[in-house]
């Protein structure tokens, strides 16, 4: 099947999510003027990292993204994945991912798992504990965010349902561009799996961003890369390359789980 996807490469403003959330809908028209199937955006696009002020700034229930990503998604007739958001949701903060269908309805929400400590992530955001599993015309997706990368195990966990796209969003610093290259490659490679990663650009107070969002494809190839600049591309795949690679290399029934910790 073949998928056009949309990157949708952004500068975000700290702690300023009506200048934000105004950033949205000109890269959806984008993407449908291109004819993208999926439009993907970074992690904490409404906020940034502006965690000292999550009561302030923070989505209640996520409630003002659903309904932007809803409506765009219906009218432009695309899957919308909405990279993440901060939420307050039952008296706790998240890092959330609402992902919708062309129909405009809610496909999956996802809230990280795995919280980042050197961006005190776990001093102000709760973790999530479900999977994330969505499809896009008829092809089995899923997605983390950002941090989630370095847990091979997870990822591998949403690969057994038979994905064959892993998504990740990022807000992912400049001066660890080079891993995250090489994690995006290794994820694809062990999980025979297209991933497909978005990170922001720009800088907050604390750091800057590299941007470097890119597809990688079963084999571990950079088939497309971006620089560091806030931008928007669409690149097509074809997802008979996961079965070509799982047909030639079948590494998941190889696998001995039983021996597994």
């Amino acid at each position: 099947m073949k998928i056009k996807i949309a990157l949708a490469q952004l500068d975000i403003t700290f702690g300023d999510p009506d200048k934000n959330f105004a950033q949205i809908e000109p890269n959806v028209r984008k993407a449908a003027e291109q004819s993208a199937d999926i439009v993907v955006f970074p992690e904490m696009w409404n906020t940034g990292y502006d965690l000292t002020r999550l009561d302030q700034v923070a989505d209640k229930n996520g409630q003002r993204t659903q309904a932007l990503l809803g409506k765009l998604a219906k009218k432009y007739q695309m899957t919308i994945h909405g990279g993440s958001v901060s939420t307050e949701k039952d008296g706790a903060f998240y890092n959330t991912t609402y992902i919708f269908g062309p129909d405009g309805k809610l496909l999956t929400t996802y809230d990280k798992v795995h919280l980042f400590g050197l961006m005190h992530e776990d001093e102000y955001l709760a973790s999530g504990v479900e999977e994330d599993h969505f499809q896009i015309k008829g092809i089995d997706a899923a997605s983390v965010i950002c941090y989630d990368i370095r847990f091979p195990e997870w990822l591998r966990t949403l690969s057994l349902d038979d994905s064959r796209i892993l998504f990740v969003p990022a807000e992912w610093p400049t001066s660890r561009i080079p891993q995250w290259r090489r994690l995006l490659a290794a994820r694809a490679i062990e999980n025979q799996s297209f991933v497909v990663a978005v990170n922001r650009v720009g800088s907050d107070p604390d750091n800057p961003f590299g941007g470097h969002s890119g597809i990688y494809n079963p084999m571990g190839d950079e088939i497309v890369t971006l620089d560091d600049q806030p931008q928007l591309k669409v690149f097509t795949i074809d997802t008979k390359e996961t079965d070509d690679a799982r047909g030639f290399m079948p590494v998941f029934e190889d696998r001995r789980p039983e021996l597994y910790r």
